[in-house]
C-alpha cells in the first residue's frame, strides 16, 4: 500500500474564531481556506508577493512541528519573533503513514539554520560535517537537498529557486522527481517556471479571489517567461521606455 500523500488536506478549524480584519487572516487567500488538499507527490502553492503563499506554508511547517526558520523537526532556531498565528487555526489531516525523514527549508531563514548547524556540530564524535558558511548559498542549498533529504519524507520548501541558478534549478527538479520514486511528498511555494514544470503536480495559484487549482501553462509564470524569452528585444524596450506604447503590438505577441 502506497504511504503517501503524508499530508492530506488542510483547513480552518471548525472551532477558530478568526479576526478577518487582522493579518494573516485578511489576506484573500486565507480567508478562502476551506479545504486545502494535497497532491501524493508534489504540490506548488504560487502567487504574487503577498499574496499568502509563504504564510500558509510557514503555517503548514509549524502546524507539523517544525521550528519557524527551518530545518528539521529536531532544530530549534529561533531568532525573531515573527511567525503569524494562522498555524493555531489549522487543522491537519495526515494519513496512516508517518514519514522517517522531513524539512522545512526557507530562503528567508537559511543563514540562520546554517549558523545552528555548525554551532551543534563544533565539537562532533566523528570527522566534522564541513560548514554551510563554507559554501555559497546556491551550494549550500543544494547540500541540503542533496545530503539532508533521504526519501521517505516530508518537504517543506519556500522558494528554494531564491539561491540557484537555472541550471542547478534543473538538477533540483531532478533530485525532488528521485526523492518522490522514494515515497517522498513535496510542498513548495515558488515563482519558478522550472520546477513548476514538474510533471503531475497540483498547482494552486493565491489570489486576490482566493485559491485555485491551475495548470502549469495557465500560470503567469509560465506565460510571462514565454513571452517575454520569445519576443524579449521588444519587451525590454517596452518596458525601458514606460510610455505604455506598444500594448497592441504586446497582444498580437501573445496571440502568436
Amino acid at each position: 500500500m502506497n504511504p503517501k500523500p503524508y499530508l492530506l488536506h488542510a483547513r480552518l478549524r471548525p472551532d477558530a474564531a478568526p479576526d478577518f480584519d487582522t493579518y494573516p487572516f485578511n489576506i484573500p487567500a486565507v480567508r478562502d481556506i476551506e479545504r486545502i488538499k494535497f497532491h501524493a507527490d508534489v504540490t506548488f502553492f504560487v502567487g504574487e508577493n503577498g499574496s499568502g503563499k509563504s504564510t500558509m506554508l510557514e503555517a503548514l511547517a509549524l502546524g507539523l512541528g517544525y521550528s519557524q526558520e527551518g530545518g528539521t523537526r529536531n532544530a530549534r532556531v529561533q531568532t525573531v519573533q515573527s511567525v503569524s498565528p494562522l498555524h493555531e487555526s489549522l487543522r491537519l489531516a495526515r494519513s496512516f503513514a508517518r514519514p522517517r525523514n522531513g524539512y522545512f527549508l526557507r530562503a528567508e531563514s537559511f543563514f540562520n539554520v546554517a549558523t545552528y548547524l555548525d554551532d551543534i556540530n563544533r565539537y562532533p564524535a566523528v570527522p566534522p560535517t564541513p560548514s554551510l558558511h563554507s559554501c555559497s548559498h546556491g551550494e549550500a542549498f543544494m547540500a541540503v537537498l542533496l545530503e539532508k533529504f533521504h526519501g521517505q519524507g516530508l518537504y517543506l520548501l519556500d522558494e528554494p529557486e531564491a539561491a540557484l541558478s537555472p541550471n542547478r534549478q534543473l538538477v533540483a527538479l531532478r533530485a525532488i522527481h528521485q526523492l518522490v520514486q522514494q515515497d517522498s511528498q513535496f510542498i513548495i511555494a515558488t515563482h519558478s517556471p522550472i520546477l513548476l514544470a514538474y510533471p503531475g503536480a497540483r498547482i494552486l495559484y493565491f489570489s486576490a479571489s482566493g485559491i485555485d487549482e491551475v495548470a502549469y501553462e495557465d500560470t503567469e509564470h509560465f506565460a510571462t517567461t514565454r513571452d517575454f524569452l520569445n519576443h524579449y528585444p521588444r519587451r525590454i524596450q517596452q518596458l525601458l521606455a514606460g510610455d505604455g506604447d506598444g500594448d497592441e503590438d504586446e497582444d498580437e505577441d501573445k496571440r502568436a
